[in-house]
């Protein structure tokens, strides 16, 4: 079976910076694979393990940073076969909407497919709906919250864990499937994996056509930060224990 895992690329947190007037500079962030996504690219690489013969493509849209060499072989040494990819500054900061639209025509030049997984969410705005609008705009059948995958005779059967009870779902394929971070444990390249990464196909292209948002951003910023009290207990003193856990229970 042909598998393909879209995922997106996003800003490294650790390196996104707060400036005074609480705006977020994303200047010195490099781009790394959403950390949701990395659980998807996994099952997809293991779910294609389990079937002899199958392949996996990843695709994803995104600015022109996003065609980043260390981030592309990264996603290649993740049990990737193939990577398409569109990078476009037109294509930078593209809500769900967008994004879907964006990937449905990407996914049109991977040719034919059997299964197309996506993470939950991605790990800057988790809006959680990517799948489904794509899964609308292919006019395919969709499952989210997947916490297992396999596949059958022209289709797969979904297991998602819910909070009461665990729900079976046979899907005919083509399909859209999302998973949950349960699903996989996203695995460590070695050197052997990253270096064969650099010999897969990467294809590389500018957006063909413009992407209209279907949400407007007024604004983004840092959450204002509280004033500490400072308030030293002792824990000596009688009471001060049942004092801090009440601040504790106030403060959540």
């Amino acid at each position: 079976m042909k598998i393909v895992v879209s995922f997106k690329v996003v800003p490294d947190d650790q390196d996104i910076q707060v400036s005074g007037d609480r705006s977020l500079d994303y200047s010195k962030a490099k781009p790394i694979v959403s950390t949701y996504d990395l659980n998807a690219m996994e099952a997809a690489a293991q779910l294609a393990a389990a079937n002899e013969g199958s392949s996996v493509v990843g695709v994803t849209v995104g600015g022109s940073k996003i065609d980043d060499s260390k981030m592309k072989k990264n996603v290649l040494a993740r049990g990737v076969d193939e990577l398409y990819m569109t990078a476009d500054d037109s294509c930078d900061g593209l809500d769900a909407h967008a994004t879907a639209e964006a990937l449905a025509e990407l996914i049109a030049k991977v040719g034919e497919y059997d299964l197309i997984l996506c993470g939950d969410g991605s790990a800057d705005n988790y809006a959680q709906q990517v799948d489904v609008q794509l899964a609308a705009k292919l006019g395919l059948p969709v499952v989210n919250g997947a916490t297992k995958i396999e596949a059958g005779d022209g289709f797969v059967t979904v297991e998602r864990t819910l909070e009461d009870v665990i729900e079976t779902v046979e899907v005919p394929l083509p399909a859209v499937v999302s998973v949950t971070p349960d699903i996989a444990l996203p695995r460590i390249p070695g050197m052997k994996d990253i270096l064969a990464a650099g010999k897969k196909p990467m294809n590389v292209a500018g957006a063909e056509g413009s992407y209209a948002n279907a949400i407007e951003v007024v604004d983004c910023k840092a959450p204002e930060q509280a004033d500490r009290k400072l308030e030293i207990m002792d824990a000596a003193d009688d009471g001060a224990i049942e004092k801090f856990a009440a601040a504790i229970k106030a403060a959540l």
